[in-house]
């Protein structure tokens, strides 16, 4: 396992990503371990902070075919996945694939769709499938689902179902811009113009050695008991109405590997966790239908900071 390339492979994507979006290096990151991890990733956030531009960023840096879809409250799932149309030519029925049928998917404001289309994609994204008529159609690789949304707060919008919720490798939020950072940007030429120009920055083969290799970083007992003290205290803590899944659990042990990977450091530490825990799990819990979306992860982060960090043993 050569880390350097794992560092390299990083900041190429960073520093391609952060000539449109400026100060959210962190975030860049967060959203290539989730295509590393093969997971989806979910951005909420207000309009405006650059959710749109930072998925078509990434999209570009690391290549592939891409599609985006507006979602609306009259999207149908059939408008995803594709229909079976009637060929007068041929006489005969012929498939006519969907826009899912693309490595990578932006799904802009997921939650203005209503339900059933929203739940379209749940074996597109965990199945890496689609049935249509009782047929069954294989997706491309890679395949990754980038979903932005708006805060459930605001109008018009759909609350997201628990069971697809939870298909999201990582929930992020962008969050605004320091005072100088905002005022360089809004002095700037636009971002779509800065988007154009863009270029593939990682090649294929690349990528391929990348994803196939992170598995190799290790993970101590010390260091695995105590994502587990974690994720056992969401479970019995009475804050939470449901606690994280066995899904959301093997997410963080990966999330966390490759994380390390891309610090250039084959072993995984409880900072590691630390950092990861909050935007893998807070969207796994529940603290009931009538709490805001950023208590969970509030709850989540003071309930983090009770849990006993292990020591480094020293032989």
């Amino acid at each position: 396992m050569d880390l350097q390339r794992y560092i390299d492979y990083r900041n190429k994507i960073v520093a391609n990503c952060a000539q449109v979006i400026v100060g959210k290096d962190e975030i860049i990151e967060q959203v290539l371990t989730c295509f590393l991890c093969s997971g989806h990733v979910l951005l909420e956030d207000v309009p405006g902070t650059g959710k749109t531009m930072l998925l078509r960023a990434f999209a570009k840096s690391i290549g592939g075919d891409f599609k985006r879809i507006q979602f609306t409250p009259d999207l149908l799932p059939s408008d995803l996945t594709g229909i079976n149309f009637y060929n007068q030519k041929s006489g005969e029925f012929q498939f006519k694939k969907g826009p899912l049928f693309s490595s990578i998917i932006l799904a802009d404001e997921i939650n203005r769709a209503t339900p059933r289309t929203q739940s379209s994609l749940l074996e597109a994204m965990e199945e890496r499938q689609v049935s249509v008529d009782g047929v069954t159609y294989p997706m491309a690789e890679p395949f990754m689902v980038m979903a932005t949304q708006n805060p459930i707060e605001s109008y018009g919008t759909f609350p997201l179902p628990e069971a697809q919720t939870d298909r999201f490798f990582m929930r992020l939020q962008l969050g605004y811009m320091t005072r100088e950072q905002e005022m360089a940007v809004i002095a700037r030429e636009s971002a779509p113009d800065i988007i154009a120009r863009l270029e593939q920055v990682v090649t294929d083969e690349e990528t391929a050695y990348i994803k196939s290799n992170w598995q190799q970083v290790r993970v101590s007992d010390d260091v695995r008991g105590y994502m587990m003290d974690i994720i056992e205290k969401t479970r019995t803590d009475n804050r939470f109405v449901s606690g994280v899944s066995t899904r959301g659990g093997i997410a963080l042990y990966r999330a966390c590997q490759v994380s390390a990977a891309l610090q250039g450091r084959d072993f995984v530490t409880p900072e590691d966790v630390k950092k990861l825990a909050l935007p893998v799990l807070a969207h796994r819990i529940s603290t009931g239908s009538s709490a805001r979306s950023g208590d969970a992860r509030e709850y989540l982060r003071k309930l983090i900071d009770t849990v006993e960090v292990p020591l480094e043993k020293i032989n």
